[in-house]
C-alpha cells in the first residue's frame, strides 16, 4: 500500500517570518523575489521572509521559480550552527520543484516551461526556501507528471540519500536482510521503499505508533526503539541504513553478518569503526551528492507506482519558521514541504 498524502497549514501565521519589513530590499529597477532568509543563527525566530534580489542562471545553469520545497532535518542545523556553510546570511533549502524561467548559456536540456525537481548540490548550493532558485541544470529532472510540486518537492534529498544508501554504497540485492533505523522518518520511510523495490527483507525501527505506517510501505518486520532492543535477538542483517549515529552505529555493528554493511548518515562513536574492523564489516558514514542519474533512478520508481513521499504537513514560505519548529520536534512522519506557488 501506497503511503497518503496528507496535508496539514498552521491555524495562525508566524509573525516574525510574516510581517517582518525586508531586510535587504534590491534596487526597485532589479527583478526582486521573496525568500526565508536568516542574518543570524539561532532558532526559528531567526528565519524572516526577505525580498531579495532574483539570481540569474550562470552557464550550465538554470533559474527555477518555486512551486515547493522540501524540509530536511539538516536545514534545522545549518539554520542553528555553523556546519559546512558559511556565517550568514544566507537562505537554506535543498530539496526543489518548479518550473524552469531562463536557462544559462549552454544547457541543452530543459527549456522555460519545462517542469522539474532535483537536490541542489549539497552543501554549498542551498536556497530553494525562496520564490526563485537557480541550479546545475545536471542536478534536476523532469517532474514525474503523475505526482504534484508538493510531492517532488519531499523526494529529492532524502530520497538520494537512501537510494546512495542502500543502492549504490551496500549494493543492497533480492533476498538480503536491511535494519532501517527511523524508519518513519524522511530517509527512512524512502528507503523502505526502495528496499522492498530491491527485493530485500526489511526491519524498520520507529515508536509503536507507526508500525502500521511501515506495514503499509511494505516493511516485513518492526521494531519499537522505546520499549524493544534491536540488538537484543539473535536476528542478523546484510546492511543497516543509520541515521541516528552515535552509539546507535557502534551498536549496529553488532547485528551485521560478517561482510555485512552499515550506512550510517551521521558519525558514529569514537568505537564504531574499531568495532567494525573486529566484526569484519565494512561501516562508512555518507554525504549525499546531487546527482542526474540518482534523480532519474528515483523518478523512474515514482513512474512506476514504488516510491511515494508521506507529506505529513505543508507550510507556506511565509511561515517558514513556523514549519522549521515543528520539524524539531522530531515527531513527524515522512516529510514537510513548504509551498511557494
Amino acid at each position: 500500500m501506497t503511503p497518503t498524502h496528507t496535508s496539514e497549514t498552521p491555524h495562525s501565521p508566524d509573525p516574525a517570518a510574516a510581517t517582518q519589513s525586508p531586510a535587504s530590499a534590491a534596487p526597485h529597477s532589479a527583478p526582486v523575489m521573496l525568500a526565508l532568509h536568516q542574518t543570524d543563527l539561532g532558532g526559528p525566530e531567526v528565519l524572516r521572509l526577505t525580498e531579495l534580489p532574483r539570481p540569474a542562471p550562470g552557464p550550465g545553469q538554470i533559474l527555477v521559480a518555486v512551486h515547493a520545497a522540501g524540509l530536511n532535518p539538516t536545514d534545522f542545523k545549518h539554520r542553528a550552527q555553523k556546519v559546512f556553510l558559511p556565517p550568514p546570511p544566507m537562505t537554506l533549502g535543498w530539496d526543489v520543484s518548479g518550473t524552469v524561467v531562463e536557462t544559462g548559456y549552454g544547457v541543452t536540456l530543459f527549456r522555460p516551461g519545462d517542469e522539474v525537481f532535483g537536490m541542489l548540490p549539497y552543501p554549498y548550493g542551498a536556497g530553494s526556501h525562496a520564490e526563485y532558485v537557480t541550479g546545475p541544470t545536471r542536478a534536476f529532472v523532469a517532474k514525474p507528471a503523475g505526482i504534484d510540486h508538493v510531492q517532488a518537492a519531499a523526494l529529492p534529498l532524502a530520497a538520494l540519500t537512501a537510494w546512495q544508501a542502500l543502492v549504490e554504497t551496500a549494493d543492497l540485492r533480492a533476498g538480503q536482510r536491511v535494519l532501517i533505523h527511523a524508519a518513519a522518518g524522511g530517509v527512512g520511510h524512502l528507503a523502505v521503499q526502495i528496499a522492498k523495490e530491491r527485493g530485500a527483507h526489511v526491519t524498520g525501527t520507529a515508536s509503536a505508533p507507526k508500525h502500521d505506517f511501515l506495514r503499509e510501505l511494505g516493511a516485513d518486520a518492526c521494531v519499537d526503539h522505546r520499549s524493544e532492543d534491536f540488538a537484543g535477538t539473535e536476528e542478523r542483517y546484510d546492511v543497516v541504513l543509520d541515521s541516528l549515529g552515535g552509539e546507535t552505529a557502534t551498536r549496529s555493528v553488532g547485528v551485521l553478518r560478517p561482510g555485512g554493511v552499515l550506512v550510517s548518515l551521521l558519525p558514529g562513536a569514537e568505537d564504531t569503526e574499531a568495532a567494525a574492523e573486529r566484526a569484519r564489516v565494512r561501516a562508512v558514514t555518507l554525504l549525499v551528492e546531487h546527482d542526474q542519474a540518482g534523480m532519474r533512478a528515483v523518478a523512474d520508481l515514482v513512474d512506476r507506482g514504488k516510491l511515494l513521499a508521506h507529506v505529513s504537513g505543508t507550510f507556506p514560505l511565509a511561515e517558514g519558521a513556523r514549519a522549521h519548529a515543528q520539524g524539531e520536534t522530531g515527531r513527524t512522519t515522512g516529510k514537510l514541504v513548504i509551498t511557494v506557488r
